[in-house]
């Protein structure tokens, strides 16, 4: 056919034809330029996601930790201004009553005191939104530790084992006594002055994160979180005041081995 090349030649022009197959396998396992570049480009984008992740966890372990110290500050600040009712007060408010049937009503004015909070708290969650969440938690556990504060002072009270000091160490002393949700003992000074450490600080940011997912519950949407947490703040409150009480008994002093005119109104106010 005229134009057309010899069979040779044509030949002759596909040199890649003729090559063994140990050139032809190198070739194809060999990575190509771009399947590197992408590989790198994976891992870069690897490295910067798990850069960002620890940063973002670092910045939330922060803002967490600030969150309950700013709260433990506002605990440590409210408990001197506590009003709490000293045992001639008590003794006047319920006439007729023994130690026992008075710290059953203290405890029970408590739980429901408590248990009005974490309802009302409920009710306010019922349309939850998420930044205002811990806001709300915030707002509870503050009010929850103000009414057992105040039990845990007056239960003393009536037990015969106001605690020593001025009006701040006495303060501190039943906090420290709500964070370790004991009774004090008040013939140990170090337990008293332990109270005004730097301990205190963090015995209460550990009791703080534990009411603060014990209260969870309580700001589940459609009121379910109302009832929630009235039931569970009602429980916690008994619970604590059932311990307090354990202690405080096996130290009681009995209300005609008082001195007569206890110092003072009432010990936190």
């Amino acid at each position: 056919m005229a134009g057309s090349a010899p069979f040779r030649k044509r030949r002759s022009r596909q040199p890649e034809l003729t090559t063994g197959p140990g050139r032809g396998a190198a070739r194809q396992d060999a990575p190509a330029a771009g399947d590197t570049a992408g590989t790198d480009v994976e891992r870069g984008r690897t490295a910067s996601l798990a850069a960002a992740v620890g940063r973002g966890a670092a910045k939330g372990g922060r803002g967490a930790r600030a969150g309950l110290t700013a709260l433990a500050d506002r605990i440590i600040a409210n408990a001197p201004r506590i009003p709490v009712r000293d045992l001639a007060t008590l003794r006047a408010q319920f006439p007729g009553l023994g130690p026992e049937e008075l710290a059953d009503k203290l405890v029970a004015g408590a739980a429901n005191a408590t248990s009005t909070v974490g309802a009302g708290v409920g009710a306010a969650a019922m349309l939850p939104v998420p930044p205002a969440m811990p806001a709300e938690l915030a707002a509870e556990i503050a009010g929850v530790a103000a009414v057992e504060i105040k039990l845990i002072a007056e239960l003393h009270e009536v037990y015969g084992l106001r605690a020593p000091g001025t009006l701040r160490q006495r303060s501190l002393a039943y906090l420290a006594a709500w964070a370790d949700e004991r009774g004090i003992d008040v013939t140990a000074p170090t337990t008293v002055n332990a109270a005004l450490g730097g301990q205190l600080k963090r015995e209460l940011r550990q009791q703080i994160l534990k009411r603060a997912f014990r209260n969870l519950p309580s700001l589940a949407p459609f009121m379910v979180g109302a009832t929630v947490g009235a039931v569970m703040n009602r429980r916690d409150t008994r619970r604590l005041a059932a311990r307090v009480r354990k202690d405080l008994r096996a130290r009681q002093v009995p209300w005609d081995a008082l001195p007569e005119g206890p110092e003072g109104p009432s010990p936190l106010t």
